[in-house]
């Protein structure tokens, strides 16, 4: 039987590092304790001492010895892996959705898997009617949980704002009735971003993300208007004056990066110098017969790319907090339940992207995909079959996740990621993994290095 791994041991930033897996305990340690490790489960202190007595004091090793010994008495280190079963989302609770009120846009950026905005359909705009009956939905099928989340999403949703208007105030009519409270968000590609829209948004959207690539010439060769012009010098005064007009409330810039830029950090210090404080910059994703995909080839550039990233981002970090990168972004010390980390985003489940249709579908990246459809406002989820293979989808089920050291950070994954690269939401996008366990070893390591000053 394949003996599991219990830690998860790395240098980086000039700092030794530990995970206990199953336990989360996140351990900042001496060489000699990071040394000794690899031995611990396997040898006894007298064959330790010989085998490092020409590197460390015996003393040294001894105290080191019993450091482990403590931490592995409290449950903190080499701890057992949870045999943990659960009926996840027993209740068939919809807490949030994607709402697209625009299958159409006015970019054609060459990476959008939702096809410049139509999903492979008919350029279509949500009706008021579907509009009404989404929030119904959403309100009468979140059980007793009152904070509910809506993201105003497309294709572009500025093409369809004065039904974004009208739903936010219709979701303000109905809180009271439901005693429901809608978190109302964004995503915006800013082309039609004015005063009046700006404005209106800053009051009544919790947060925005704001779609944008970074350097001129990257955002420019992939994100593109009709008329085939770049659209950076069109949208970036729009999303300056919407960030200095919203305060202290939460926004996103977000940027996707290719193979033509894996040096993706100088795109997201371009959005710092340009005074945005919370970036993002995802990794795109796509077949790999396209020729901005990244490949396996890319990986160990990425992979470099993202500690290099790393060490500047402290830097930065230590000279202004504000500045976040969202990749780099990790909370040890309250983070959500073992459930929530084995199950993840909640797609087909807690989550659902809804159609201008008012079709139901998993998530976002799975709409216009007709082996996707769990149903639609009016009849509720018809495809109980879909909803409980997204439902049983987690770290638990997936072979690959529990094996790997990440599996309660990453909750296994994007499903769509899986499903596209491997046609199986159960079946990891390799890619994806690599990256995210580099991203979570980064992200740990700053913390250490600003924590420990």
């Amino acid at each position: 039987m394949l003996k599991r791994a219990k830690i998860h041991k790395y240098f980086l930033n000039n700092k030794y590092i530990v995970l206990d897996i199953n336990s989360g305990g996140v351990h900042i340690v001496d060489e000699i304790v990071y040394d000794i490790l690899d031995l611990y489960e396997d040898s006894s202190l007298d064959e330790i001492i010989e085998l490092f007595i020409n590197k460390y004091e015996k003393t040294n090793i001894i105290d080191a010895y019993k450091e482990i010994t403590s931490l592995v008495e409290d449950g903190l280190l080499f701890s057992d892996e949870i045999d943990l079963e659960f009926d996840y989302n027993s209740e068939n609770i919809i807490k949030a959705m994607c709402l697209h009120v625009a299958h159409d846009c006015n970019l054609k950026c060459s990476y959008c898997f939702a096809s410049q905005g139509n999903f492979k359909g008919e350029r279509t705009l949500m009706s008021l009617e579907i509009g009404k009956k989404t929030l119904e939905f959403l309100a009468k099928n979140s059980g007793n949980r009152k904070n509910l989340e809506v993201d105003f999403f497309g294709g572009e949703p500025l093409m369809n704002f004065e039904l974004v208007k009208d739903l936010v105030t219709y979701g303000r009519k109905i809180e009271k009735q439901y005693n429901k409270k809608f978190r109302f968000t964004i995503t915006t590609n800013g082309v039609l971003l004015d005063k009046e829209k700006i404005d209106y948004i800053n009051e009544n959207m919790d947060n925005i993300v704001l779609s944008l690539d970074g350097r001129k010439e990257i955002n420019d060769k992939m994100r593109q208007t009709i008329n085939g012009n770049g659209s950076y010098d069109l949208v970036l005064p729009k999303f300056k004056e919407m960030v200095e007009k919203r305060g202290d409330k939460d926004y996103y810039i977000r940027g996707t990066f290719t193979n033509k830029n894996i040096d993706f950090s100088n795109d997201v210090l371009e959005f710092y110098n340009q005074g945005f404080k919370k970036v993002s910059v995802e990794p795109v994703v796509t077949s790999e017969e396209m020729d901005y995909a990244l490949r396996k080839e890319h990986l160990d550039d990425i992979l470099r790319e993202y500690e290099i990233f790393s060490k500047e981002y402290i830097n930065f970090k230590r000279k202004d907090q504000d500045f976040y990168f969202f990749h780099f972004m990790v909370d040890l010390s309250q983070g959500p339940c073992i459930v929530k980390r084995s199950v993840g985003c909640g797609a087909g489940s807690e989550y659902i992207a809804v159609t201008p249709e008012g079709d139901l579908y998993p998530c976002h990246q799975f709409v216009g995909n007709k082996d996707f459809l769990l149903g639609n406002v009016d009849d509720g989820i018809i495809n109980a079959n879909l909803r409980n293979m997204f439902k049983n989808s987690n770290v638990y089920t997936k072979e690959e996740c529990r094996n790997c050291w990440a599996k309660f950070y990453c909750s296994g994954g994007c499903h769509a990621n899986a499903y596209y690269s491997h046609g199986n939401i159960s079946k990891p996008y390799k890619l994806e993994c690599e990256m995210e366990k580099k991203r979570i070893e980064c992200s740990i390591s700053i913390l250490a290095n600003l924590e420990d000053e």
